[in-house]
């Protein structure tokens, strides 16, 4: 949580001898005729230094104050602009002594108790009036000393009509939280938190194999989407409105009974299988182990052995436990089953994507292409980084920014600068932008305009070469495809085929929509109709890849590093 400090604030208000309450002091004793601009003027000469004071003389540009009369105090909630007409004539208007002895001389009780200094004689001795705000200073500083004096409890107010009224009385002594007279204290720690609605989210249930709680916490409440609407401490997180908590409990509500139906059924099926054990009798159970005696043997050598797998870290993988019949197929399949839980249990939520992305491409490109760059970290958004995209990544962010307000895409999958080639054998560069809604071929010498928008549900494959090459084309349903080569990468070799790839094949499935994906030297691409064949020709001697007319179409010179 950003915190900001409002001490300089107060300083400017009331710091004794140079704040606006002195300053204004200081003008209703000055002798001679002292005005509200001349007031102004004072402040302007002694304050304009300070960074959250401002005026018209200091400001001439700002037109929204006028010469002579206002000034503005940046405060911590926002700039708030003062008129300084009537500053002098209100800070004078105090009472004088003789109307406080008067009211505090009046027989009703009242009166006397709202004027106690009244008691001093006429005979005393006293100095001039405090002035208006003066007093108003000395009341907030009694109040704050009065404030700082107790002792806090740590509650804090919640609307009541916030909480659904049925829960109410239930949802109070389960969560922790002391109602006293329609105050909430809430006792909310990072580690009860995931234990309680584990089930309502996928990485948790049944228990969660992250390295802390407090991941675990975060991952559940991003799942729901309250991540704006909580903060995190050290041990605690701290919700800031109860819809969270209610929706929340309605989530486990809902999964509750289901989780007991299915704890119904299997404690129901264990006593059936005993049952049937217990009919079986041992001279049977004898006969399946004989039977399966191979198979007994090779379990306990993989989990008794002094080389079994869980020690020497290859997981029972190398135990050779070979194919066969009945019961071994089944141990077989949960020994990897095992063995993949053991892998992914460690990777985070926030890399799920990735791994999901990268299994997409291997799917589509294992075995048909050399490289198809698994082995390193896929950013996806390329352009957007100013170590890829030095000097044009904030044009590239204000695109991008303009295209979410006026498209409201939700995210962004793969952006790259590329070589294209259009109908007429001309190659231009150009970038690509994939969102989760359109493909975007943007101009970059021209901060990144929309040259061209295909909405990814016209899109019905992809192809690739089998090289290194970066060429991709996209083919839509119009006969009007988009081949284009990715370059202008750091590093100069990297390989981001299989992640445009492997991006844009786990978004359709997930989209649940089918996506075609040819791996092949010479593609068949149609441009406006017209169908073209283009191909890969490697020269070591060119430096950057690029496009030119063939006897059949096209073709890409690639200096094959």
């Amino acid at each position: 949580i950003e915190y900001f400090s409002n001490e300089p604030i107060v300083a400017l208000v009331e710091q004794p001898h140079r704040g606006i309450l002195a300053l204004l002091d200081e003008a209703c004793l000055a002798a001679g005729p002292v005005t509200d601009p001349l007031f102004l003027s004072s402040m302007d000469a002694r304050l304009g230094h300070h960074p959250h004071y401002s005026s018209r003389k200091l400001c001439p540009t700002d037109k929204s104050m006028e010469f002579d009369r206002d000034f503005r105090i940046k405060h911590y909630a926002g700039d708030v602009t003062y008129s300084v007409e009537g500053f002098l004539d209100k800070n004078k208007d105090t009472l004088f002594q003789d109307f406080k002895r008067l009211f505090y001389n009046s027989a009703d009780p009242v009166l006397r108790a709202m004027w106690p200094d009244g008691e001093q004689s006429i005979t005393e001795v006293t100095k001039r009036p405090l002035t208006a705000g003066t007093l108003f200073k000395n009341s907030m500083v009694a109040l704050v000393e009065n404030l700082a004096s107790k002792v806090g409890q740590g509650n804090v107010a919640l609307p009541q009509d916030m909480w659904p009224r049925p829960w109410d009385s239930q949802l109070c002594p389960w969560l922790g939280l002391q109602q006293l007279q329609g105050l909430f204290h809430p006792k909310w720690f990072s580690d009860s938190l995931p234990l309680s609605y584990k089930m309502t989210c996928e990485y948790t249930w049944p228990n969660h194999l992250m390295a802390s709680d407090r991941e675990a916490t975060q991952a559940l409440l991003e799942q729901h989407g309250f991540q704006d609407d909580v903060a995190y401490g050290h041990t605690k997180v701290f919700i800031r409105t109860p819809r969270t908590l209610c929706s929340l409990e309605q989530e486990r509500a809902r999964l509750i009974p289901i989780i007991v139906l299915l704890l119904q059924k299997v404690s129901a099926a264990r006593e059936a299988r005993l049952a049937l054990g217990a009919r079986w009798g041992c001279g049977a159970g004898m006969g399946l182990w004989d039977r399966d005696k191979d198979m007994g043997t090779r379990w306990t050598q993989m989990v008794m052995g002094p080389g079994d797998g869980v020690q020497d870290g290859t997981r029972g993988w190398g135990a050779g436990w070979g194919r066969g019949p009945g019961v071994q197929d089944v141990l077989w399949c949960g020994c990897c089953r095992w063995r993949a839980r053991q892998i992914i249990k460690n990777i985070p939520p926030s890399e799920m994507g990735q791994i999901r992305a990268k299994v997409a491409a291997m799917e589509a490109l294992a075995g048909l292409r050399r490289d198809w760059g698994c082995q390193r970290c896929w950013a996806q958004d390329y352009l957007s980084s100013p170590g890829e995209n030095p000097g044009l990544a904030l044009p590239f962010a204000r695109r991008v920014q303009a295209l979410r307000d006026k498209v409201h895409f939700g995210s962004v999958l793969f952006s790259c600068h590329v070589r294209k080639i259009n109908r007429f054998g001309k190659s231009r560069d150009r970038a690509i932008l994939l969102t989760d809604q359109h493909l975007y071929k943007l101009d970059p010498r021209q901060q990144y305009r929309v040259m061209r928008a295909l909405p990814l549900s016209t899109l019905t494959g992809l192809s690739v070469t089998s090289c290194r090459a970066q060429l991709l084309v996209f083919h839509t349903q119009s006969q009007d495809d988009l081949a284009v080569c990715l370059h202008k990468m750091r590093p100069a070799g990297d390989n981001r085929v299989g992640e445009l790839v492997g991006v844009l094949l786990e978004h359709c499935r997930a989209s649940k929509r089918e996506l075609r994906v040819r791996v092949s030297d010479c593609i068949q691409l149609s441009l406006r109709g017209r169908r073209r064949l283009l191909t890969v020709e490697t020269r070591p001697d060119v430096a950057n890849p690029d496009f030119s007319k063939s006897r059949d179409g096209f073709v890409l010179y690639w200096s094959g590093e």
